[in-house]
């Protein structure tokens, strides 16, 4: 389980490469799913245009939302739009730009699936045959309205009895499929054409606040990856350390009554030398919850990283401690007693 979870915040992961190697995949599956779809109009008056309109944008909507679920810089859009200011004021120019990227992913999917329905023109023909003007077609001269309009229903229906082998029928499924057809390369070549000058326009521009915001928004990305890495961290040692209290509190309560181990049959007693290890080695581990001991303490760090972010400035922690030179940097900042670890935060 840990190694699909592991490979689920890879794919997760800001990378612009794996992120566009997902819109690719979702582009990919669009095309497969549309192809072996079993598409089957009813043939209905009121019920043909619900089914087709219904078939050529319903799916784009689940495209859409699978690719903002896929896309983990839809969560930091919204974590960053909805935090609270505290001491970190908000860059409106990062959560457009992040808005912007994951719009432009998310709808990858979604306009390939209208450009499929488009080029194939069955969704067309099935939602609009019962709108098409029969005056276009002489075929049509010797019906009354009411057969007229039967006789447009069924169109889709090539096996139907009223239209199988009907010429009028071919015709305007041909005029149909030749109108979705040109909407949908219409569509594409002005796609094409906007990406090309957006690619191509972009360098004549100052490129400053697009560099500074994609750097910002990449920033925000792994701060939370950090963060939460450092709480798991943090949780694992906090149940460990929990876990040898509990277990020191009961021996000691069995020592008290008398219920204590002694060496006989092989059985180390309570005091030996694997207890006395055990306890050096916790011995160097004693930093690893850097001053957060209980869960009032948690509870309140969480709170105020929610809250109150840190400003982004890290000189004081990169200054070197009192009394020392210029010497090496800590990108763990000045050390500071236990007791007050948790009232500093460590400026990022």
């Amino acid at each position: 389980m840990d190694k699909f979870r592991t490979i689920f915040q890879y794919f997760q992961s800001s990378s612009e490469s794996i992120m566009n190697g997902i819109c690719l995949i979702l582009a990919v599956a669009t095309v497969k799913i549309y192809s072996s779809f079993d598409f089957n109009c009813p043939c209905l008056p009121r019920y043909n245009a619900l089914y087709g309109l219904g078939l050529m944008f319903t799916p784009p909507v689940a495209l859409f939302l699978c690719g903002l679920i896929a896309n983990r810089q839809s969560v930091v859009l919204i974590e960053e739009w909805r935090r609270p200011t505290g001491r970190r004021k908000k860059d409106p120019g990062i959560v457009k730009y992040l808005c912007s990227s994951v719009l432009q992913r998310a709808l990858a999917a979604p306009v390939v699936w209208i450009l499929l329905a488009l080029l194939d023109g069955k969704c067309f023909i099935c939602a609009f045959s019962s709108s098409v003007d029969p005056k276009k077609f002489s075929d049509f001269a010797n019906m009354t309205a009411s057969d007229v309009q039967l006789f447009l229903t069924k169109v889709p229906c090539k096996d139907d009895e009223l239209v199988k082998d009907n010429p009028a029928r071919k015709a305007v499924s041909r005029y149909l499929r030749c109108l979705s057809q040109a909407i949908g390369w219409s569509i594409m070549l002005m796609l094409i054409v906007m990406a090309f000058l957006a690619r191509s326009l972009q360098p004549c521009f100052d490129q400053t606040r697009l560099v500074q915001r994609r750097y910002w928004s990449n920033y925000i990305d792994l701060e939370q990856k950090l963060f939460d890495e450092t709480c798991c961290e943090h949780a694992r040692d906090f149940a460990h350390k929990c876990v040898l209290h509990f277990f020191d509190s009961m021996r000691s309560e069995m020592k008290a009554r008398g219920l204590a181990a002694t060496r006989q049959d092989g059985v180390i007693p309570w005091d030996s030398a694997a207890e006395a290890e055990g306890q050096e080695r916790e011995e160097g581990k004693k930093d690893l919850l850097r001053g957060i001991a209980n869960q009032k303490q948690v509870n309140q760090l969480l709170t105020t990283w929610y809250r109150s972010k840190p400003p982004l400035d890290i000189t004081q922690a990169l200054q070197p401690p009192p009394g020392e030179g210029g010497g090496s940097l800590s990108h763990r900042g000045t050390s500071c007693p236990p007791a007050t670890r948790f009232s500093q935060h460590t400026d990022v």
